[in-house]
């Protein structure tokens, strides 16, 4: 027999959901057949899966060890010495800056050297985060990029905080903003509008002017700030949040990417897309948020490579 003494992290989960994270080594069908035959039990009771789980329940568990054995996955971060780069770190989040060829999430690959095993090591070590104590909950983040994009990503560090978050995020109060160096000369400042439908079989994206059946509506605006040598420095916002969102509508509206090779084409001044997501704002958040305190404040990372490189001079 083991107990699992539910944290305030692990709160509010349905029982079955807080096992599939907590113990992935049991496999659905029996974690369905312990809670009914009461070998999974809540503070001593017969429990139901839909359960929901409050801070200080107790879950008695008698099943056999081999199932609260860690999966190798979820313990890739322990290889992980390389600490992220941080722009801001408060108790609840962490804001890390991605580099261009690093992957947020282990993909195909394999390689367990990833932006969110770089931060769970790093949240390790500054004492942060207690794997052993947390049962289910580890910091996670809350918005991607493209491995060959760089820029800030989003890690919380309570399951409250990614909560929040995550609806700030759906309710658009979060501002992002790029860089991005494209070939050509676009106008001062503008509004792409268009429809995007995602390619899974060729991992892109079709950009199309009117609606058409899988498409979604993408709007990015721009503005130039600074032109040199045939490329152009936008500044671009995303108010939509699509695949390739940028990539594909500059590309579209005939000012490509530089170096990218998908929607323009490669460029040996800069090997991979020259797009960096360098400021995200924070303007009004309810004060029924946790993370209400973050209200009115803008975090920006000005030390891109590419805009050192192809626009000397130039400061943000």
């Amino acid at each position: 027999m083991k107990t699992i003494t539910i944290t305030r992290n692990d709160s509010g989960q349905r029982l079955d959901r807080f096992l599939m994270k907590a113990l992935p080594a049991l496999p659905p069908g029996l974690r369905a057949k312990y809670i009914r035959t009461k070998s999974i039990k809540v503070n001593g009771k017969r429990a139901e899966p839909s359960q929901r789980l409050s801070e200080g329940d107790e879950i008695t568990l008698y099943i056999k060890d081999e199932f609260f054995l860690t999966s190798q996955d979820e313990e890739a971060y322990t290889l992980i010495t390389k600490a992220p780069v941080i722009l801001y770190e408060d108790e609840k989040i962490l804001l890390a800056v991605k580099e261009p060829g690093l992957s947020v999430h282990e993909d195909e690959t394999g390689n367990p050297d990833t932006l969110i095993n770089r931060i769970k090591a790093y949240s390790v070590r500054c004492g942060s985060w207690d794997p052993e104590s947390e049962h289910a909950f580890a910091p996670a983040l809350a918005n991607r990029i493209d491995r060959n994009t760089g820029g800030i990503v989003i890690a919380c560090k309570t399951a409250e905080a990614l909560r929040d978050m995550n609806a700030l995020i759906r309710e658009r109060r979060i501002n992002k903003y790029y860089l991005a160096a494209v070939e050509g000369d676009p106008p001062e400042s503008g509004t792409l509008r268009g429809y995007i439908r995602k390619r899974e079989d060729e991992n892109r994206v079709e950009v199309f002017s009117s609606p058409v059946p899988g498409a979604r509506t993408a709007v990015t605006g721009f503005r130039v700030l600074s032109r040199r040598d045939g490329l152009s420095l936008c500044e671009c916002r995303l108010y939509t949040g699509r695949t390739h969102q940028i990539r594909a509508q500059m590309a579209r509206a005939g000012y490509p990417l530089l170096g990218d090779g998908k929607y323009g084409r490669a460029d040996p001044r800069w090997k991979n897309q020259a797009l960096f997501s360098y400021k995200l704002s924070f303007p009004e958040i309810p004060d029924g948020s946790s993370l209400s305190y973050l209200s009115g404040r803008t975090f920006t990372f000005r030390n891109v490579d590419f805009v050192k490189k192809l626009f000397p001079g130039f400061s943000l």
